[in-house]
């Protein structure tokens, strides 16, 4: 009985003390997501005159057409027959789209969680023939701060937020909570198929890319997954399967029957070998990073950017022995500033470094890359590239670049697109 009672008197001084609990005013944003409903989603795709590119994303080409998403928006097609002067012939409305790939005159594009079939056999007819519903995770945008509001998916696809400030009295917890930042969402980006002899028939993407192609399969990963869509059949894409990768996985690149997969921790090695069964073969890991990688010969690039949520402190480039395929080495590390996207052609090497515009380098020796440079373009900002030989497509947040680079001791400039208010 006295342990009760002791008890009792216990709890009976805990609710006293609570119940004296100082109160504080807490102020914070809340984040009420906007949403639009499937029927309107499913209702929305769009042909309409070409407008200004305004936030550009991916980069895609084929044939003499470059593609470029307007990040959730959809993608502006130009007409590239003459580099000089690329001019635009359409926009393709596509809510939520970040991603796209193209085999033969079939282009697909992601729209928030649907996989989309295009025709674009005539470019004056552009046509959807196919929606594959619910095949991709449902995407939570990211927020810049505060909470995000609870979610009802039934109500539809998140298109961003109405933000409001809320005010109210709380206990004060100062004395033994630890405070804790909130915050939340899932960003999405995509894009990048294969460009060889063997599939002359598909286009080519960029290192940032989260689509690519391969034999008849279409590879599109999520943040955890690589899902492959079986394109026996080009206008009617199928869910094969879904293979678990790791967690935080974000770009694709294939390369001579491997599929290279960059995460925040590492990369992913894959063969291609039966391309309807990838199998994993080796992975390297690094500090937590936000990671594009290339491939061309025995080595891989790779591009560690930090100062972000990916985690890491130190931006660098990094040179991986793959000769031996089944236990790549780090070669070297290279400085860099905000680096994103790269692309590599005949050892030549080319980094978007951000802010810090487009670096250039002659990677034949792997371990003195920092010192054979061949040019630098800092007065732009650089994303994304692909390099076609002569010619290197460039996208960054100020427009859209081409350069010639047949002669590398005179690179040429050849066109720029910007953007809305530059």
């Amino acid at each position: 009985m006295k342990k009760v009672f002791s008890i009792g008197i216990l709890l009976g001084l805990v609710l006293i003390t609570n119940s004296c609990q100082d109160k504080i005013t807490d102020t914070y944003t809340v984040n009420e997501p906007e949403y639009m409903t499937y029927d309107d989603l499913r209702s929305s795709f769009k042909v309409i005159a070409p407008t200004t590119i305004k936030r550009a994303g991916k980069i895609y080409f084929k044939d003499d057409y470059i593609f470029i998403n307007e990040y959730q928006e959809g993608i502006h097609i130009l007409n590239n027959s003459d580099p000089s002067n690329p001019h635009e012939v359409s926009f393709i409305e596509i809510p939520g789209n970040v991603d796209m790939a193209i085999k033969g005159d079939k282009l697909y594009a992601d729209s928030y969680i649907d996989l989309l079939t295009i025709d674009i056999s005539n470019m004056n007819n552009i046509v959807e023939i196919d929606r594959d519903t619910s095949v991709f995770p449902y995407i939570i945008p990211e927020v810049e701060e505060g909470i995000v509001s609870d979610i009802d998916d039934s109500r539809g696809v998140i298109t961003g937020y109405a933000i409001t400030q809320k005010t109210e009295e709380v206990e004060d917890h100062s004395n033994y909570y630890q405070t804790f930042d909130r915050w939340g969402g899932i960003e999405a980006v995509n894009d990048a198929p294969v460009f060889d002899g063997a599939l002359a028939s598909t286009g080519k993407g960029g290192s940032m890319a989260r689509f690519t192609l391969y034999d008849n399969y279409l590879y599109a990963i999520d943040n955890a997954s690589l899902n492959l869509f079986d394109i026996s059949n080009l206008s009617n894409p199928e869910l094969y399967k879904r293979i678990p990768i790791s967690w935080q996985i974000e770009t694709l690149f294939p390369y001579e029957q491997k599929l290279f997969i960059g995460s925040q921790s590492g990369m992913f090695i894959y063969s291609l070998q039966n391309p309807a069964n990838p199998q994993f073969i080796s992975e390297f890991r690094h500090a937590s990073a936000c990671d594009p990688v290339v491939v061309e010969g025995d080595y891989a690039y790779v591009t560690l950017r930090g100062g972000n949520l990916c985690g890491a402190i130190d931006s660098q480039l990094d040179v991986i022995d793959i000769s031996l395929i089944e236990n790549p080495k780090l070669v070297t590390s290279y400085p860099m500033d905000s680096p994103y996207g790269l692309g590599i052609d005949d050892q030549i090497l080319f980094v978007c470094d951000g802010d810090s515009g487009l670096k250039i380098y002659d990677a034949g020796d792997p371990l003195a890359i920092s010192d054979n440079k061949i040019a630098q373009y800092s007065d732009i900002n650089a994303y994304d590239v692909i390099p076609l030989g002569n010619v290197l497509l460039m996208i960054g947040s100020d427009g859209f670049y081409q350069y010639d680079y047949s002669d590398l001791s005179n690179i040429k400039l050849l066109s720029h697109i910007a953007v809305e208010g530059e």
